[in-house]
């Protein structure tokens, strides 16, 4: 059965808020949580960019049964892979054994911050690998010395293991990503309903782990509202993760989606309050083979109207499946 789970987007609420908003999907029945991961918002009208391990920690603490995960986080320039794993070890701990790391090769918009030059897509992706290799080697235990072609490790060991190991998801969007995923991670994500990118993870050795998706929503009962926001928040998410991972700020964003329309995004992604066009559009991801569907609620102020709508009507629809 596909397990349906609730997007805390760092990018259009205030810490806070999410930790609120977390604790409501887990009483309303949602079957997990992700947590997006950024330094800066997409478009400034989203407005917010918190720090998501504090978020996380806070969470762990607020929730006592959903399930967390980044979704997803870069461990090559704004975090060392070291300090991820740090990180990781030490939710996983504090949540009780609840969370899964979510990695990918990461955005321009987040990780130019610290000064480097954003490297080419294929850099990235060795990037990543290596990252992944160092994690990987940190959650097994002992003392970790490491002299890469991108990163340098000495004598660093996690001193606060979890119980249950860490489980690492990998984001993918091509052949080589669904390479790593399939030979090197636990399970798959993505944020197309791409039947193709299932295959291509199991044919690397992905067969049987679970495939997790991603899409925004904006329930509203009023759907000229619900089109207005999605539009006004989330017309970015139609440029691809080729423009996307590029792009370097919410200015860069702004331009490259001027002429996109409220219509153009009310086409792609379900808007107000009909269950059915809801169902229709997340639909193509169960098609598509994934296990696990995050929903994403655009509008910070939008959320707790949703809790209750997905409660009574969305979740029953979606597992009726």
């Amino acid at each position: 059965m596909t397990a349906f789970g609730y997007t805390m987007m760092c990018e259009q609420a205030a810490p806070d808020q999410l930790v609120r908003d977390v604790r409501s999907a887990e009483e309303a029945g949602f079957d997990f949580s992700v947590i997006s991961d950024h330094y800066q918002p997409w478009l400034a009208s989203q407005g917010h960019s918190g720090y998501v391990w504090s978020i996380l920690g806070a969470a762990a603490q607020a929730t006592e049964r959903i399930p967390l995960m980044t979704f997803v986080t870069c461990p090559i320039m704004r975090y060392h892979p070291a300090v991820v794993a740090q990180k990781a070890a030490t939710v996983q701990i504090l949540s009780g054994g609840r969370f899964r790391l979510g990695l990918g090769a990461g955005e321009n918009l987040n990780e130019h911050v610290v000064g480097r030059r954003w490297p080419m897509s294929g850099v990235r992706h060795e990037m990543l690998a290596e990252a992944l290799e160092v994690i990987s080697a940190l959650f097994d235990g002992g003392n970790v010395n490491h002299r890469g072609t991108h990163f340098d490790v000495e004598q660093a060991k996690l001193w606060d293991l979890p119980e249950t190991r860490v489980p690492i998801g990998l984001a993918v969007s091509g052949k080589r990503s669904c390479g790593l995923a399939g030979e090197k991670a636990d399970l798959m994500i993505a944020t197309e309903p791409r039947a193709e990118l299932g295959e291509m993870f199991d044919a690397a050795g992905g067969a049987g782990k679970p495939r997790v998706g991603q899409i925004a929503l904006a329930y509203d009962t009023d759907r000229d509202a619900a089109v207005k926001r999605a539009h006004e928040q989330f017309r970015w998410f139609g440029l691809g993760w080729a423009v996307n991972a590029d792009l370097p700020g919410a200015p860069g964003f702004e331009s490259a989606t001027r002429h996109v329309t409220p219509e153009q995004v009310a086409e792609e992604l379900p808007c107000g309050p009909d269950v059915d066009e809801h169902v229709r559009k997340i639909k193509p991801f169960i098609d598509a083979g994934f296990d696990e569907i995050a929903l994403v609620q655009i509008g910070a102020e939008a959320q707790g109207k949703f809790f209750t709508w997905a409660e009574r009507e969305l979740l029953p629809a979606l597992r009726a499946l």
